[in-house]
């Protein structure tokens, strides 16, 4: 899925309402009788960042994308889309955001143009700019070819990509993607996380859920953790492996002084821990990125000889776990 100009986001107004944050919820909650769904809701999207709302089933996800989209009202807190108050009944608000939701929005029996012609004139496009709307959607997913060719048709990946053209027709300002890559190839998905990255790139707001912790790390620049409808983390994915006590771990596969090479490496501020073993030296420290050159060269000093270097940086998927005592999928 390439995505190209013709698919940004609306500039923002200099000096206007858009300079600020895209999405900003603060203090949200809605309850259903005694159940608490989301609970004191608050973050924000910056012009131009995907942040993932990451949680276990039943966490509040879909409660707090129904009140963002507007289709439910929150029941105390405010949700502003480009300082715009969000309500069910802000239908100028409402046609900013673009939602493609976990469900296929889509009719089987009609061809991809046609679905698209459909959902533009609910958005009130229509004549040329229509078709030439049209045409740049289907052309930014990769389905320009099979635009004649009926829904039923299409694998579960080109109906995905068919389901993000429509939430682009109108070139909303902040586009809400809830699991778009659930049920697809690989090939596919790989070519929806290009596609995101890219709108992204052009200054497209997105707030993106998701079942997949790598699509999470690689996609947002911030990750909301959500859990019993209250948020319980937040931060950069560097951050939140932080938050919860995991560093980097480098181990070398080395010859020759290793012993003295741990001894000096103890020595080091961003070292957190180091022990010799029979093939080398593992350690633990702080930004392995950061911190490698340098513990190469002190190695080197102590008279032992590298042969191999493997890094691993704690994910998403430990913090998750640790926090909640749930993986993703629960």
């Amino acid at each position: 899925m390439k995505l190209t100009a013709t698919t940004t986001a609306r500039s923002p107004d200099p000096g206007g309402a858009a300079a600020g944050p895209a999405l900003s919820c603060r203090h949200v909650t809605r309850r259903y009788g005694d159940l608490v769904a989301v609970d004191d809701l608050s973050f924000t999207i910056a012009p131009g960042e995907t942040y993932g709302l990451l949680g276990p089933n039943g966490a509040g996800k879909t409660t707090a994308i129904s009140m963002v989209a507007g289709i439910l009202a929150a029941d105390t807190g405010e949700i502003r889309l480009a300082g715009r108050r969000m309500t069910p009944h802000a239908v100028a608000v409402k046609a900013e955001i673009g939602y493609v939701p976990q469900e296929l929005a889509l009719y089987p029996d009609l061809s991809a143009r046609e679905n698209l012609r459909f959902f533009a004139g609910l958005y009130g496009i229509s004549g040329r700019a229509a078709r030439t709307r049209i045409a740049e959607v289907l052309d930014a997913v990769g389905l320009a070819e099979r635009a004649g060719d009926t829904v039923s048709e299409f694998s579960g990946g080109m109906q995905r990509r068919l389901n993000i053209a429509a939430g682009l027709l109108h070139r909303p300002r902040l586009l809400i993607l809830d699991e778009p890559t659930v049920g697809v190839d690989p090939q596919s998905r790989n070519s929806i996380l290009a596609g995101v990255e890219a709108l992204a790139a052009q200054g497209m707001s997105v707030l993106y859920t998701t079942h997949y912790m790598e699509e999470a790390q690689r996609l947002c620049r911030l990750v909301g953790i959500l859990d019993e409808g209250r948020m319980i983390a937040e931060g950069t994915p560097r951050e939140l492996t932080r938050l919860v006590g995991e560093h980097d771990r480098i181990r070398l596969a080395a010859a020759g002084e290793v012993t003295r090479a741990a001894a000096d490496l103890a020595a080091m501020a961003a070292v957190v821990q180091v022990a010799a073993t029979a093939d080398g030296l593992d350690l633990s420290v702080e930004d392995a990125r950061i911190t490698l050159p340098d513990v190469l060269a002190v190695v080197g000093r102590a008279g032992a000889v590298v042969r191999a270097v493997t890094v691993h940086e704690p994910d998403l998927e430990a913090v998750f776990l640790h926090l909640t005592g749930k993986t993703l999928r629960d």
